[in-house]
């Protein structure tokens, strides 16, 4: 399915909240959300919030970036193509190409079946980085993932849960890929921002006019968390804040 054009005023909205090229080192932390801060009505359970016009955003946001990071929890729950399905106006009718990447401590994903898979064979998105805990020593599906071009990165995920953030952009780093957009579950976007240390240079937050209520997905950092040089934009349907920490 194409996505609508792109509402010309979210081009200077969004500048000074990604990164000016796709090799800078930029962590962009992005999320669509409810009035009431939930980003699905249950764990598991795929919820669309989101307005096209702030769909056709978040293809926007991938195209500035190299590389998408989601949870296993998010993988399992929708089954996400990540890709960008943004077109710009001077490429040639070519789709801007970005790296998913899934962490999986466990390796609970079947990659195989997966809608990533498929569109990887038909050469429409980029196979993922599978982060995996360096317990795992018999990976799931790895011939396939390596013959489309992805790889599982054994990292140290289980022991210290508190430096895997640095661990993780470190290790993406040493593999090249320097500008991240970091799109969720719940669980990644808690621990980002209740971290004590500054993981991400800009906060872009989708807010769809709806209550999702008790029983939702609850973005909540156990700690106050206050935003600078934050800015609002209006869309026929939802709203968009976009800040940094302060």
């Amino acid at each position: 399915m194409s996505l609508p054009p792109l509402p010309e005023s979210l081009i200077p909205f969004l500048k000074p909240y990604i990164p000016n090229n796709k090799d800078d080192k930029y962590i962009t932390l992005t999320y669509a959300q409810s009035i009431d801060s939930r980003i699905s009505a249950k764990p598991g359970i795929q919820t669309k919030l989101s307005h096209l016009e702030t769909k056709t955003m978040t293809h926007y946001l991938r195209s500035k970036h190299q590389a998408i990071l989601v949870g296993i929890n998010t993988v399992l729950a929708d089954d996400p193509k990540l890709n960008c399905r943004y077109l710009e106006t001077d490429n040639d009718g070519e789709l801007p190409l970005i790296r998913p990447i899934i962490t999986d401590p466990l390796n609970k994903w079947d990659y195989d079946n997966s809608q990533l898979s498929k569109i990887c064979e038909m050469k429409q998105g980029l196979p993922p980085y599978i982060l995996i805990d360096d317990s795992i020593e018999h990976t799931k599906n790895s011939l396939k993932l390596k013959k489309q071009g992805g790889d599982y990165i054994k990292l140290a995920l289980l022991k210290n849960r508190k430096d895997n953030w640095n661990l993780i952009f470190e290790e993406l780093n040493k593999l090249g890929l320097n500008s991240i957009m970091v799109e969720g579950g719940a669980t990644i976007i808690n621990d980002i921002l209740s971290s004590n240390k500054k993981l991400f240079n800009s906060l872009i937050i989708t807010i769809a006019p709806i209550f999702l209520g008790k029983d939702g997905v609850e973005v909540s950092p156990n700690k106050q968390v206050e935003l600078k040089n934050f800015k609002w934009w209006n869309g026929k349907q939802d709203s968009v804040l976009c800040g940094i920490l302060k």
